[in-house]
C-alpha cells in the first residue's frame, strides 16, 4: 500500500487530508512540525510527502533541504501563494506546489500524477466487496469478474477515487467522456443506473439533487 506522510501544523487540515487520502486507499502518517518530519522521514519509508511551508521549529523549505537526498517526491501544500515562493519550492526539487484553499479532487489527482511519475501508483482499488484492477481494467466482486464497458469502468474508477465527494454530471462528463463530448448529461444517469445494477451499489451511489452523484460506504 502507498504510504504518504502529511506534514501540516493545522490539525483540521491535516485530518481532512488524512480522510481524503484514506478514501482512496492510501496509508498515511501525520506530523505537525518540521523537526518531527525530518526525524520520521529518516526512520521510516514513505512514497510521498505532502508538506506545508509555514511549520513550527523548521519550515517546509528547511525540511525539504534536509531530506532531498532520500529522493522522496514532495508536494508543497501551503498558503504561501507568491510566484517567488512557488519558484523556490519547485527549484528545490518539489514535484508540485498547491496553494490553499484546495479542492480535494484536484489534490488527489495531483497526488496520483506524482506517484505515477515515480512508478508508485496503486494499481488496485477496493470498495466493499469490489476489487478494481486498474492495470488489467478488471472488476471483481467477491472474486468473480463483473463485465463492465470501458465507460462504466472509468466511471466506477472516478467515483471510487472521489468517494464522499459530490460530483456534478458536467464534471463526470468532462472526466470520463472528455472535454469535447457533445452528448447530454442523461448519458451519465444511464451509466450510473447500469453500475448500480451490475455491482449492487443502489445504496452506495447516492443521487445528489440538482447536482449529480456521490459514492458512499
Amino acid at each position: 500500500m502507498i504510504k504518504i506522510l502529511i506534514v501540516e501544523d493545522d490539525r483540521a487540515i491535516s485530518d481532512l487530508l488524512k480522510l481524503n487520502l484514506k478514501m482512496v486507499n492510501y496509508e498515511t502518517k501525520q506530523v505537525f512540525n518540521g523537526n518531527d518530519a525530518v526525524n520520521i522521514i529518516e526512520k521510516e519509508n514513505f512514497d510521498l510527502i505532502i508538506l506545508d511551508i509555514m511549520l513550527p521549529e523548521l519550515d517546509g523549505f528547511g525540511v525539504l533541504d534536509k531530506i532531498k537526498y532520500l529522493d522522496i517526491p514532495v508536494i508543497f501544500l501551503t498558503a504561501k501563494s507568491s510566484v517567488s515562493d512557488k519558484v523556490k519550492g519547485l527549484k528545490m526539487g518539489a514535484e508540485d506546489y498547491i496553494v490553499k484553499p484546495f479542492e480535494a479532487m484536484e489534490l488527489l489527482a495531483r497526488v496520483e500524477v506524482v506517484l505515477r511519475r515515480y512508478g508508485k501508483k496503486n494499481d488496485i482499488l477496493y470498495f466493499k466487496e469490489l476489487e478494481i484492477n486498474l492495470k488489467e481494467r478488471v472488476v471483481r466482486k467477491n472474486g468473480n469478474i463483473v463485465d463492465l464497458t470501458l465507460k462504466e469502468f472509468e466511471l466506477l474508477n472516478l467515483l471510487i477515487k472521489n468517494k464522499g465527494i459530490a460530483l456534478s454530471r458536467e464534471k463526470i462528463l468532462e472526466k470520463v467522456w472528455g472535454y469535447n463530448y457533445l452528448g447530454e448529461t442523461r448519458t451519465v444517469d444511464m451509466h450510473i443506473q447500469k453500475l448500480r445494477k451490475k455491482l449492487s451499489l443502489e445504496d452506495n451511489i447516492k443521487t445528489i439533487f440538482k447536482v449529480g452523484y456521490r459514492l458512499e460506504d
